[in-house]
């Protein structure tokens, strides 16, 4: 649809804006609570073991129930469901920081993670619907990009300033100042525009998407806390991948898909959610062995661990808005995302030398900047190759898988580096008396051995997405070109 007929066009910037804060505050919000959970427990008096399902929930919820909020935001109007997202997100929030229980907790985490899963997908559907031209589309995707890959880190940041200077329970209160001020602005700024048609919804599909993608994200949670060879780990994981394949021979068959397999069957877009899932398994590695390594054996507070993940954030910020203004809109993804995951890798490597007697400024802040700049080169690009060219009424659908592929990756990528770093720390300390210099040896030994299977699993993410994506700028076609947002 030409700009002069696109309600939206005049305001994309103030746009961009609005979707800009509802995906900070969703990313953010997997890691902010990390930090505060210590207080949480001592205040509201759960277990070790409970502890883990305050993060599980949000997940749970985030990652089962993302492509049922993306199609509903295809079939409904995205406007409608990015408003109903951002309320629904305040609400879960301030009763999870007035919690007097435990349950309470977990649920309103839950609830968070389901308006979370409307709220994500519409956002991106909105960005990839209001930016059709390829040098302002490189524009906002490089800032999107930008705050999807910083987000974790300024979660960690928020997370410590807030506990340690307010009360946990800020953690989640914070939610509002970001929420409450984005739906007004929403409200005031985006057009609604209901589908011509509106295809029933596929409720077998959703069922098994639903049903598959909890199974497996429970499966990865519960292999953490019980091991790979637990019979619960194995039946969770087992009936995910069954359900999975289930969900896929549905949606060939079905007349009005969930999720359209034209979507991710082209080579580009199926590369970029790829590259998603591969990033995050090894992403989530570097927040949750650093965070361990800054406080556990370096001795940081969670200010200063917060702190020291900054230079991270600002140099895939400074990355993804350069490379995506400068260098995509003549190369696309092919050149780039390639070599963000050589440097992924890179700064792994450098990760392995840590020892219990590491600087910060020598031995992590230089694996940082290269990571960072190796997260710049892969999410920017690769979110704007997965949602680019798809046709108007699958935009929803096609921005959740991305946020899928995210949120599975890091459920795999903790439970299974997770697993590597215990049974690493077991083994080294194995045979050896038990000196406090023995454990802390061990426990380094653990995360450096996470950081190698990290560079691991970057390595495969360069020759998967080096081979799949396709060369050449990225064009626009005219037939499937992404009007404005519904």
């Amino acid at each position: 649809m030409p700009a002069t007929q696109d309600p939206h066009h005049a305001r994309r910037w103030l746009i961009l804006a609005v979707i800009g804060i509802a995906q900070l505050m969703v990313v953010l919000d997997a890691t902010i609570v990390n930090i505060a959970l210590p207080s949480a427990q001592h205040d509201l008096g759960f277990s070790d073991d409970s502890r883990q399902w305050v993060v599980t929930a949000y997940a749970l919820a985030f990652g089962s129930l993302l492509l049922l909020g993306g199609r509903l935001g295809d079939l409904i109007g995205r406007k409608r469901i990015f408003i109903v997202g951002l309320l629904g997100f305040a609400l879960a929030s301030a009763v999870g920081g007035a919690a007097g229980s435990f349950g309470v907790l977990v649920a309103a985490r839950a609830a968070q993670g389901l308006f979370g899963a409307l709220l994500a997908p519409a956002a991106l559907g909105l960005l990839s619907t209001t930016f059709t031209d390829p040098d302002e589309r490189g524009k906002a995707f490089g800032v999107f990009g930008a705050i999807a890959g910083s987000g974790a880190a300024i979660g960690m940041l928020l997370g410590g300033v807030l506990t340690e200077w307010l009360s946990w329970r800020w953690s989640l209160y914070v939610n509002l100042l970001f929420a409450v001020p984005a739906a007004i602005a929403a409200f005031r700024l985006l057009h609604e525009q209901t589908p011509a048609e509106r295809p029933r919804l596929d409720i077998p599909g959703t069922v098994a998407a639903s049903a598959g993608l909890f199974s497996l994200v429970y499966g990865f949670s519960h292999a953490e806390t019980d091991g790979w060879g637990n019979g619960g780990t194995i039946a969770f994981l087992a009936a995910g991948v069954a359900l999975l394949a289930g969900f896929v021979l549905i949606e060939l068959r079905s007349k009005h898909p969930l999720l359209p397999m034209r979507v991710v069957l082209d080579r580009s877009r199926g590369a970029s959610y790829l590259a998603f899932g591969l990033a995050s398994v090894a992403m989530f590695g570097v927040f949750l062995f650093l965070t361990y390594y800054l406080q556990q054996t370096l001795g940081f507070s969670p200010i200063e661990t917060g702190l020291a993940f900054l230079p991270i954030s600002a140099a895939i910020m400074v990355t993804a808005t350069t490379v995506s203004t400068k260098v995509f809109p003549r190369t696309g993804a092919r050149p780039l995302v390639p070599t963000g995951m050589l440097l992924g890798a890179a700064g792994m490597i450098y990760f392995t030398g840590l020892g219990t007697d590491s600087s910060y400024a020598a031995h992590v802040l230089p694996g940082l900047l290269v990571m960072g700049v190796g997260m710049g080169l892969i999410f920017a690009p690769a979110m704007a190759t997965a949602t680019l060219g798809v046709d108007r009424s699958d935009a929803g659908v096609a921005s959740a898988m991305v946020n899928t592929a995210q949120q599975v990756g890091g459920s795999v990528g903790t439970a299974l580096l997770s697993t590597l770093a215990a049974s690493a720390t077991t083994s080294f300390a194995e045979g050896r008396a038990r000196t406090p210099q023995v454990m802390a040896e061990a426990a380094v030994h653990g995360y450096t051995t996470a950081f190698w299977w990290s560079a691991g699993i970057f390595l495969v993410g360069a020759i998967v997405t080096g081979t799949l994506l396709r060369g050449g700028a990225p064009a626009i076609d005219p037939a499937v070109e992404p009007a404005m947002a519904h």
